[in-house]
């Protein structure tokens, strides 16, 4: 039994009731609404391990990602998704994060591991992870996957510093900006892996390259959950989490056949709230953009302060 796909299958619901909602079929979305009701209650009665949120359950009912484990005592996915669904106890999907942060960041390796410790000797059967060396892919090393949601985690939490500081952490281009850090990654840090090792003997190496899942991943948390581009329909709603320092940024967006250019201004101290939108010349009311396919060039100006 997964307790992150509990968290999974409760955004699922979440938003499939909105769906069916929208299209009129009022009785199915009252039926995934009340399935993720009962979803929110289980994850709190037996997901809850005491500092963070366990991963799951093996058949016997023992469980997996607890701190009575000997090995795989904490997973970063469901501390992840605790958070980016909102289906955990906001205080308790705080305290899962910060047992990340503590338990899971490896900020000497560069890098987020999935769970941590690997699998090795217990008796516990988790299936194929278990056939890895420990510290190798998914078993204790960095699952790219996680890794990324993990920073989107921190960044949906409005943790502006923590989660620049861990998109720094593990991009790829941080592992290949000297000579002992090429030496120690291996691979191309050019584009992402989808594994980092933590194993003692190759720790900090990089895993497979070129073919994983989480590059998009990655594209999503860098344009939408930090520059804090959302496309909704015909408009765009630009609301970033600016690090301290920054002070603008231009975002050249293309809509169909249509080009946006869209200049960010921010304070020097950072900040989120969204104070103005401007496009075209003419104030937003709803502070997003319009967007119209009609093959002209458009320009829009947003000023983002503390809210």
């Amino acid at each position: 039994e997964s307790v992150w796909l509990a968290f999974f299958l409760y955004d699922v619901l979440r938003r499939f009731a909105t769906l069916a909602q929208a299209r009129g079929d009022a009785a199915f979305a009252e039926r995934c609404v009340a399935a993720a009701a009962a979803l929110h209650v289980a994850i709190e009665a037996h997901g809850w391990d005491g500092e963070w949120y366990r991963r799951a359950y093996f058949d016997s009912g023992e469980p997996l990602g607890s701190a009575s484990n000997v090995e795989c005592q904490i997973d970063s996915l469901p501390q992840s998704w605790a958070m980016l669904t909102g289906a955990g106890d906001p205080a308790h999907a705080r305290q899962a994060l910060a047992s990340l942060d503590t338990r899971l960041v490896k900020r000497e390796l560069g890098l987020i591991q999935l769970f941590d410790p690997p699998f090795d000797r217990s008796e516990a059967n988790p299936g194929y992870v278990k056939g890895y060396v420990p510290g190798v892919r998914e078993n204790g090393g960095q699952y790219t996957h996680a890794a990324v949601w993990a920073v989107m985690a921190f960044a949906a939490a409005g943790d502006v510093a923590k989660a620049w500081e861990l998109f720094r952490l593990i991009n790829p281009v941080h592992h290949g900006d000297s000579p002992a850090a090429i030496a120690r990654y291996k691979v191309e840090p050019y584009v992402i892996a989808a594994d980092v090792y933590t194993n003692t003997r190759h720790a900090g190496r990089g895993g497979w390259t070129w073919y994983t899942g989480s590059a998009a991943w990655m594209y999503r948390l860098q344009v939408e959950s930090l520059l804090g581009i959302h496309l909704e329909v015909d408009r765009l709603r630009v609301e970033p989490l600016l690090p301290a320092g920054w002070e603008s940024f231009v975002v050249h967006y293309r809509f169909r056949q249509t080009t946006y250019h869209i200049h960010v201004h921010g304070p020097a101290s950072g900040g989120r709230g969204v104070m103005r939108v401007v496009c075209d010349g003419a104030d937003q009311v709803a502070r997003t953009i319009p967007l119209h396919d009609d093959g002209t060039e458009h320009h829009a100006e947003v000023w983002v302060g503390v809210a």
